[in-house]
Order: structure tokens, then sequence, then C-alpha cells
């Protein structure tokens, strides 16, 4: 999947330096390595371009980070975050790169790095060669480190793992956090966020917005005069290649596009939606729009009905829709009675059939597969941990 989390990381790559290319994977290479992709290569790689701080993408990149990659698109080094990445048979995809000095470190990461021997652990030989960061072969050496490494660090509260979850839950446990329902912690023990996941990179910890975070994510730019500011509201809920689509065709209807879009509460996605939506409560939604190029602004707990007011506080020019179904408000009423009745409401088809619901019964369809992927990648990520672990206690 690709989520807000995924955004953030990008956002802090493109810091690192001037131009950014992000390779994506196959299909094939993450069924391979990781299990079955949620989305496939085509939706990944339109949605990877779409977050706005992507400047191109290297489609069918090799899991494997090789320096033949970096070559090939003229990169001084790659960035990953701060969570391992390991092969199917427990290698470090960026082991190649890291030895030759193109992964980016933090300049006072200096001196040596012991060599964590996991023969016996997971399915890795020992390794007996030279223990100076740059010179070990085993990949894992560059896991722990003597002081923080330039890398991106991970966004608290969200996975693709947890995300999974929660479709697979089908209730509404999500959203307030209910430790007292069983069904929903015994859900949460198989995809790595219950009390038996341990891992620190699977497991995921409840995401907790801030003002800080909003503002790395917003683009802080007022509307210009000349531009055309065009207003659409939804959930935008698992934000998805059909909603890049909508927004890419709203974006192209004026020279100066200024688009505003507006999300609704959770509870008011919930009444038109009904089962266990929205997947992202508000604060991970807004995340998910704002990263999205097309998008210049938010309106956070925005009216189900598009009002007067919120028409002239935004100055808004043009409203438009999706071709999917319009609830009526709780009265009845059409949401967009008002800007139908000023001549400015507009429907735009985005030619794409994905809906969040469609997500989700990829995800059921593929229940077990993803269960025991999960378990997996987990297993290995413990190994690790576990081989860290005795080598601080033989170092105390």
């Amino acid at each position: 999947m690709v989520h807000y989390g995924h955004s953030n990381q990008l956002r802090q790559a493109r810091a690192m330096g001037d131009y950014l290319i992000v390779g994506v994977h196959t299909d094939e290479e993450i069924a391979k390595h990781k299990g079955p992709p949620v989305f496939t290569q085509e939706e990944r790689y339109k949605m990877v371009q779409a977050i706005k701080w992507v400047d191109e993408i290297a489609p069918g990149a090799p899991y494997v980070t090789t320096l033949e990659t970096l070559d090939k698109y003229n990169c001084d080094f790659c960035v990953h975050g701060d969570d391992i990445t390991l092969t199917i048979d427990g290698k470090d995809t960026y082991e190649e790169v890291k030895t030759a000095g193109r992964y980016r470190w933090k300049e006072d990461v200096l001196g040596t790095v012991p060599c964590l021997d996991l023969s016996g652990v997971m399915d890795v030989p020992a390794v007996k060669v030279g223990r100076e960061r740059g010179k070990c072969s085993c990949g894992f050496c560059f896991i722990l480190r003597l002081s923080p490494c330039r890398e991106c660090k991970r966004t608290q509260g969200v996975s693709t793992t947890d995300l999974v979850g929660r479709m697979l839950l089908m209730t509404k446990a999500h959203h307030s956090n209910i430790d007292e329902d069983l069904d929903y912690r015994k859900h949460t023990d198989n995809f790595g966020k219950g009390p038996k996941g341990h891992s620190p990179w699977t497991g995921v910890s409840q995401f907790l917005q801030t003002s800080q975070k909003i503002i790395q994510f917003a683009s802080g730019k007022e509307p210009q005069p000349g531009d055309t500011i065009i207003y659409v509201a939804g959930a935008f809920d698992l934000f998805h290649i059909g909603h890049v689509d909508f927004l890419e065709k709203v974006h192209q209807l004026a020279e100066k596009p200024y688009i505003i879009a507006g999300l609704h509460f959770d509870q008011e996605v919930n009444r038109y939606k009904g089962k266990n939506y929205p997947i992202m409560n508000i604060h991970e939604r807004t995340l998910s729009v704002l990263a999205c190029r097309y998008v210049s602004e938010v309106v956070i707990g925005a009216p189900y009905a598009v009002t007067a007011d919120l028409l002239d506080h935004f100055r808004v020019t043009l409203v438009c829709h999706g071709m999917t179904e319009v609830v009526p408000d709780k009265d009845g009423s059409d949401p967009y009675e008002e800007p139908k009745r000023r001549g400015i409401f507009q429907l735009v088809d985005s030619g794409s059939n994905l809906t969040t619901d469609l997500i989700v019964q990829r995800i059921i369809k593929n229940r077990l597969e993803f269960e025991a992927r999960n378990q997996k990648k987990e297993a290995k990520e413990l190994a690790v941990l576990e081989a860290m672990k005795r080598l601080e206690e033989e170092q105390h």
C-alpha cells in the first residue's frame, strides 16, 4: 500500500538532496519478498508520482538496491526509513550500497560496529570478516549505530500491516482504541499491534497528530490573483489511485487551480458509508490528502453540506464531485444544493473504478496470505532483535 507514512518518509528524503527519485518494486518482487501486494504496480507507480515531494519514479526497481540501479539514475546516494528491510532469505536489502558508502549516513557516525552473528537464529551464515563500518558484508552490522544515522524516521502509528488489519477487522474498534474488545485484541495480535507483537518495525503504536506534522505536510500557500479556487469534499479514506485520478482531472479544469479538499469527520463518514468506515481517522486522512501534489489546502472536519458560508469564506468558484453516489444529508436534503443553485457545481469522471470498498475486498480475498506474510516478517525482525540483545549482554 501507499500511505501517509510513506509520504512522510519521502518528504524527509527530499530534504536531504535536490532531486528525489523513488524506486517502486514490481508485483513479482513484492510477492516474492513480502507477500501479496494490495495495489498493482501500475497503481503504485501513479500513487507515488502523485506525492508532491517526488520528482521522478524508477518503475520496476529491484527489491535489493544495487549500485547499478543508483548509477542508472545518476543518484549520488540512497536513503530508507529507519526500520529494517530484509530479503526472503534474511539479507539486508541495502548491503551493497552501504558497503560502497552510497547509503546516506549522518557525518558523525564514526568508529567500528561489531558484526552480528545470526547463525543459528535464522537462515543466515555466520560472517567472520572485517568489523569496520563499510567492510562487513553481512549487512546486519549496520543495524547497530554509534549515533543516529541520517535515515528517514519512521512515522509512528501507521504501517501497511496495521491498515490491512483494520480492514480485516470489520468493526469500529479502531475508531476508539477499544482494548476491552476481545475480537479486536485477538486480531491485532495477528497483525503485530497487540500485546504479542514485539517487533518495533512490524508492530505500530497509536498515531498522534501534532500541529508540527500538519505544518510539515501543508503547502502554506495562499490563493493568488487569477487562481481558480476549486472545492471538493469527501472521506478520502485509504487514499488511493481513484482519489488521485479524480484530483488530477479536477486540477486540469483550470489554468491556475487552487484545490481545497474538505474532509468529513469520522462520525459523518460512518453515517453515509456504514460498516467499519472510515478505516483511517480524520487526522490520518488529513496527512494523506495534504501529501498529494494536486491539493493546495485541506478543511479538517468540513460540513457535509456545502454551505453558502463555506463558499463565500473560501471564495470558491467551482465545486466538483466524482461519479460516486451522493448520499442525502441527515434531513434528506442535497448536500450540493447551494453550489448547484449558484451554477458552479460540476461532476468529474476520474476514469477509475477503484473504490475503498474494492480495496477492502482485495484484502479479504487474500486474508490468510496477509496474516502469514506478517507473521513471517515479524519472525525475521525478532531474530535480528534477539541477536542485538545477545551482543549487548556480551558487551556488558
